[in-house]
């Protein structure tokens, strides 16, 4: 009987201890040590560990459609672009080196031209939403990180105050540790003086078939503020956004082998290749040619002798249109 009571006593001790663990391991796993934003209706789901920033970039799709404004983070953006899509509606592609904002969106899906447009960058991490079927295997062999919500659910939440699906929203930093800074920004972007020349301009509006944007320069800021579909943009917490140096690519847009649920086609914006482009800088325009010779390579913009066009320091727009 006593070798029998000790043998119960000792199962019970492991038993208590056993139980210990499991709930600590669950009290831990409640924890949010991300320093993330509050926020409502966070998705659920496995998570894992922030990666090392290596040196690339972030790019996050984010919509832009007028449900999905006013957009977050859109300002702290080193490089924006805007692309055609569907029925002629534009999205943005916000791409992030010096900084990382607390909160990114709302984010949206991937689109096949993206694939090419972010070669020029090594390895680069792109946060987006979904993409259409035939287009996931392509962004899982393309030489980038990619990082939709089912691969790391928290590093995303859900804002209860819009509607789905413009209410999704990304946490860099639970994505990369740091930003990797500007030596990721392999663009083939110059930055310094202006060229000589160009034509006084103090407002430009480029038009997508379904969209517009209008850029405003303003002597005060030194900036060009940006206006779309004739409303100033402006972030979740107010801050007006303003490039410093505003870029018209025109390039050529073709159909793709894709189509979005309701059967429209998606276009697909030509980055390699050459053609025209106009740099908007210091309250002036100037004509230019760009050249990307392969997908690997950035884009180089250069006035018609060949001088290279510089940008002014500070956040740049790169408007993808129609040639």
């Amino acid at each position: 009987m006593g070798v029998r009571q000790t043998a119960r006593r000792r199962r019970g001790r492991t038993t208590v201890a056993l139980l210990t663990v499991a709930i600590m391991g669950g009290l831990a796993a409640g924890c949010d040590t991300g320093g993330a934003p509050t926020d409502h209706g966070q998705d659920g789901g496995r998570s894992s560990a922030p990666s090392s920033s290596s040196g690339s970039v972030l790019a996050v799709k984010v919509d832009n459609a007028a449900a999905a404004r006013p957009q977050t983070g859109l300002d702290q953006a080193d490089l924006v672009y805007a692309e055609q899509v569907e029925g002629g509606l534009s999205r943005l592609m916000a791409v992030f080196a010096t900084k990382l904002p607390k909160a990114v969106g709302p984010v949206r899906s991937a689109r096949e031209s993206d694939l090419e447009l972010l070669r020029q960058f090594h390895r680069p991490t792109l946060a987006f939403s979904g993409a259409q079927h035939k287009l996931l295997p392509l962004i899982d062999k393309a030489p980038l990180t990619a990082v939709p919500p089912e691969r790391n659910s928290d590093a995303y939440f859900r804002d209860v105050g819009k509607a789905a699906p413009h209410n999704l929203y990304l946490r860099p930093q639970r994505l990369m540790r740091s930003a990797p800074g500007a030596a990721a920004l392999t663009t083939g972007f110059r930055f310094g003086a202006a060229p000589t020349g160009g034509t006084p301009q103090t407002t430009r509006t480029v038009r997508f078939p379904s969209a517009s944007f209008t850029f405003s320069w303003s002597a005060e800021r030194h900036r060009w503020l940006v206006a779309m579909d004739g409303t100033p943009t402006v972030t979740a917490d107010g801050a007006r956004v303003a490039p410093a140096t505003v870029v018209v690519q025109y390039v050529r847009v073709r159909t793709s082998g894709l189509h979005d649920v309701l059967g429209n086609n998606s276009p697909y914006s030509e980055t390699v290749g050459s053609g025209k482009a106009q740099v908007l800088r210091d309250g002036r325009v100037f004509d230019a040619q760009w050249r990307r010779a392969s997908a690997a390579d950035g884009t180089r913009f250069t006035t018609a002798d060949g001088t290279p066009v510089n940008f002014a320091q500070g956040q740049a727009w790169v408007m993808l249109v129609k040639e």
